[in-house]
């Protein structure tokens, strides 16, 4: 009977709180939201894989402790007579074994694993060099992202466009402060930075709308910059190519500075030509700032 007591004293004062406070938490995600965090490329899966094995061999851990905690909670309780009162116990060889060796085993596989996949999954890293891949520029601004593509002579703000099974060389900057661009289905996320040219290479390898945002605070609009993703076949990734390129605003440094002006939830917009060295001056503008225009 105490046993009971004891137990649903437990889930009443514990469980039912954290319960509570989880469905709380849990309220404002969606489906969407679990959908945006299932892998769609091998980079994701490579990290997603890391994850779990990190979660099971933690778990090695975690699991015998708080099962342990219980049972010596429940074991040497006040009310248990019956249990061995040892004050004079100092210690144990053996227990200290246990104590010390598996958390250090564990400790000694994870730093191996952290080493093999951060040199396999080195975002500067081309994925297949065999396979030619397709350039992207992105530039952060306030609070939009500007994606430019110099092989096709086309730029597109808060929407990006890949060919499903070919390796995509982002080449990434920021116009502004510090933003990070992340696509979760696809791979890691890389800091866009000022004056800097950071690089990340993703593959899709397989057709579908995705979510990419910037995780990194920027300001009043960072809640809302983010953007589409879509993953495309060959042909239709040709087909939007076509219709990009019919668009009559061309893309030079006046016009960038037009669109680099703080705006929040940017619709949608093409551009076409771009002026070649956009990317670069867009670079350049905090090394050299006074021979700039």
């Amino acid at each position: 009977m105490k046993f009971h007591s004891w137990l649903e004293s437990c889930v009443r004062y514990c469980f039912c709180p954290c319960a509570v406070f989880l469905a709380l938490s849990l309220c404002g995600c969606s489906l969407h939201d679990v959908d945006d965090l299932q892998p769609s490329g091998p980079i994701s899966r490579s990290i997603d894989h890391l994850f779990w094995i990190t979660i099971a061999l933690m778990s090695l851990v975690m699991i015998p402790v708080f099962g342990m905690t219980a049972w010596f909670t429940w074991k040497y309780r006040a009310s248990n007579t019956k249990a061995a009162y040892s004050p004079d116990w100092d210690g144990s060889t053996v227990l200290e074994w246990l104590v010390w060796l598996f958390p250090g085993l564990i400790i000694a596989i994870l730093a191996g694993m952290t080493w093999v996949y951060s040199h396999k999954l080195d975002s500067s890293r081309p994925l297949d060099p065999a396979i030619p891949a397709l350039e992207i520029q992105v530039i952060a601004l306030d609070w939009k992202w500007l994606f430019v593509y110099p092989q096709q002579n086309i730029a597109v703000v808060n929407q990006l466009t890949i060919p499903v099974g070919q390796p995509v060389a982002f080449k990434i900057t920021s116009n502004t402060v510090m933003n990070a661009f992340f696509i979760p289905r696809l791979g890691g996320q890389i800091n866009a930075m000022a004056g800097m040219e950071t690089h990340l290479h993703l593959i899709a390898d397989e057709p579908g709308r995705y979510f990419g945002e910037n995780i990194q605070y920027s300001g009043r609009g960072f809640p809302f910059q983010h953007f589409v993703v879509h993953a495309a076949s060959l042909q239709d990734f040709d087909a939007w190519i076509a219709k990009a390129k019919q668009a009559s605003l061309p893309l030079d440094w006046h016009q960038f500075n037009e669109l680099a002006k703080p705006t929040v939830k940017e619709p949608i917009a093409y551009f076409a030509p771009v002026a070649p060295l956009l990317f670069k001056q867009v670079l350049d503008q905090f090394k050299h700032p006074a021979t700039n225009h």
